[in-house]
């Protein structure tokens, strides 16, 4: 069995469960957020509903830039957003970075993959740990965070690896 066919269970569980807490971000509560260093709602969904792009660019490219231009950019870039344009946003790639993972071969998980902002290299890993890393961990990270988000908004939380303390 290939790593891609051995990933790919995983990245299909995750990434639907995903899907199921940025269709529960309520259109009228993306302004809120928890404490004052914390990210809104819809800033943090925002940020989720990329990691399928996240995905493209670790599979498919041997670096991701990021610039002061565009961290800025994404602090602002959920303004405006509704739950529909965020779950289209995470919808818009998510078949490309499935076919991504399933396309690279065994020796691609060894290429290295760097992360790079202000012109410095903050990450060099292989390809197969910045996946895992960069795209699924980090993924999950924001995942839970949302959930926390949803729950202090008295919004029923979906279970991911069983039943939730709201599901039956």
């Amino acid at each position: 069995m290939s790593v891609a066919e051995m990933l790919l269970p995983e990245f299909e569980r995750e990434f639907a469960n995903t899907r199921k807490f940025l269709l529960l971000v309520p259109d009228d509560r993306l302004a809120w957020k928890p404490h004052e260093k914390s990210m809104e709602m819809g800033r943090l969904a925002w940020h989720i509903s990329g990691f399928p792009d996240r995905a493209m660019s670790v599979l498919t490219k041997a670096e991701r830039i990021v610039s002061m231009e565009a961290m800025a950019a994404q602090k602002t870039a959920w303004m405006g957003k509704t739950r529909e344009a965020i779950v289209a946003n995470f919808d818009s790639q998510l078949e490309q970075a499935r076919g991504a993972l399933t396309a690279t071969p065994d020796d691609g998980w060894e290429t290295r993959w760097q992360l790079k902002f202000g012109g410095k290299v903050m990450m060099e890993q292989s390809r197969y740990s910045a996946y895992r890393m960069v795209v699924m961990n980090h993924q999950i990270h924001h995942r839970a965070q949302l959930g926390v988000y949803l729950r202090l908004n008295n919004i029923p939380v979906p279970g991911v690896y069983g039943a939730s303390a709201d599901e039956a």
